[in-house]
């Protein structure tokens, strides 16, 4: 283990079967708190790898508790946090939008870490349980289409660095793959990253994982979901190959906005938001929603091309699918528990 430390902090890259001997300790306690600290933060200075992402993230999936699914071609629509940009929840309230689609969704997330607001407390706030089983899970999967998978109850074994995460309060490659561990066989997959340098090596690292399609985005001013703002980057993962594309607002018929435009709040502040946004109440909240969910059917393959996306995506909320398919996991949940 000595050895790999020093590998590390010499700046050099680790295979993935030498990440996954770290990642082997890290995740059965078998290491300091500070020990966790030095290797997330040399990593970090170091800059991540796809070798090195996939074998951490490898041996955090070989260890969760695993969530049966009969649907075909499921996708999850997370994004890595960490961009520091404040808004409001994109991607839960887009997964909606997606399921209302006709798209499998298994929608992996956590409490906030780095944010006012996380997945896991707009659930809430919208009174859905974060702890239901695994079978309770499957079921909604399976005849909802839609079903959160709260990190934290799907990972145990991630308590041993909690407390590293959040006194370093800086975001590390734990960050980068916590969208690539979910506990469902992912077919597709959207995934926001804060890191744009690292599109490429992330739609790898999909790749290596199993994702048949996947689409790795990073919006203007670092945001980790398709922006408004500006100009969007993504890699697009087809056919085992990966190529670079770029999309701007105006393409869509969209106006450039600034990032406060989308700024969010507390979790009661986002949920209403989310309500808004699925009751098609016009703003730039609806519009970038819109544009994430569109660039989600894009990154399943339930369209051709993102503009063929958005459009499904206004579709879905102005004929009230959307917000259906709220109401519809509410009363699942409320049945199954």
């Amino acid at each position: 283990m000595k050895q790999l430390f020093e590998k590390v902090f010499r700046r050099e890259h680790l295979t993935r079967q030498e990440a996954q001997q770290v990642a082997e300790k890290m995740f059965e306690g078998e290491m300091t708190d500070s020990q966790i600290a030095a290797f997330l933060t040399a990593l970090k200075i170091k800059g991540e790898t796809a070798e090195e992402m996939a074998g951490i993230a490898e041996t955090i999936q070989s260890k969760a508790v695993m969530i049966p699914c009969q649907q075909e071609n499921v996708m999850d629509n997370c994004g890595t946090g960490g961009d520091q940009s404040g808004s409001f929840n994109i991607s839960t309230t887009a997964a909606f939008v997606l399921a209302a689609g006709g798209v499998t969704v298994a929608k992996h997330g956590n409490r906030s870490i780095s944010s006012k607001s996380g997945s896991a407390d707009i659930f809430e706030c919208l009174g859905l349980d974060l702890t239901l089983s695994p079978t309770k899970l499957s079921i909604l999967l399976n005849e909802v289409g839609l079903a959160f998978l709260f990190a934290p109850h799907m990972h145990p074994n991630m308590k041993y660095v909690m407390n590293v995460r959040k006194e370093l309060g800086t975001p590390t490659i734990l960050n980068l793959i916590g969208p690539l561990t979910n506990p469902v066989h992912l077919d597709s997959q959207l995934m926001g990253t804060y890191r744009r340098d690292l599109l490429e090596e992330t739609a790898k690292t999909l790749g290596g994982l199993g994702r048949k399609r996947a689409v790795v985005v990073n919006g203007s001013g670092g945001m980790d979901e398709a922006s408004l703002a500006g100009t969007t980057h993504f890699a697009l993962l087809e056919n085992d190959r990966i190529s670079m594309h770029e999309i701007s607002p105006e393409e869509f018929g969209y106006t450039r906005l600034p990032l406060e435009a989308v700024r969010g709040g507390n979790a009661e502040k986002n949920t209403e938001i989310l309500l808004s946004i699925l009751k098609n109440q016009a703003s730039p909240y609806l519009d970038t929603v819109l544009l994430n969910a569109g660039l989600g059917f894009f990154s399943n393959g339930k369209v051709g091309t993102v503009k063929e996306g958005i459009s499904l995506a206004k579709d879905c909320v102005a004929s009230g699918a959307a917000f259906d398919k709220l109401q519809q996991l509410i009363r699942a949940q409320q049945e199954v528990a």
